[in-house]
């Protein structure tokens, strides 16, 4: 029996089989809604390594003038 998973859209049940061509979505439909999250940042990976003590420091250039 194959191995059934939720798909990440819709959360209908997939059929994790090479007859399930669009796994792991259960259609067209919700790949192509998946990858319109991602293109348009609906979807983001945080990134730990941006906080302020991680940024170099200003060049002479970037710093105020007094």
């Amino acid at each position: 029996m194959p191995a059934k998973i939720r798909c990440p859209t819709c959360g209908r049940p997939v059929a994790w089989t090479p007859q399930s061509p669009y796994r792991p979505f259960c259609s067209e439909r919700c790949k192509l809604i998946d990858l319109g999250e991602w293109l348009t940042d609906g979807y983001r990976i945080p990134d730990p390594g941006n906080s302020p003590s991680d940024d170099p420091p200003p060049s002479e250039e970037q710093l105020p003038i007094h």
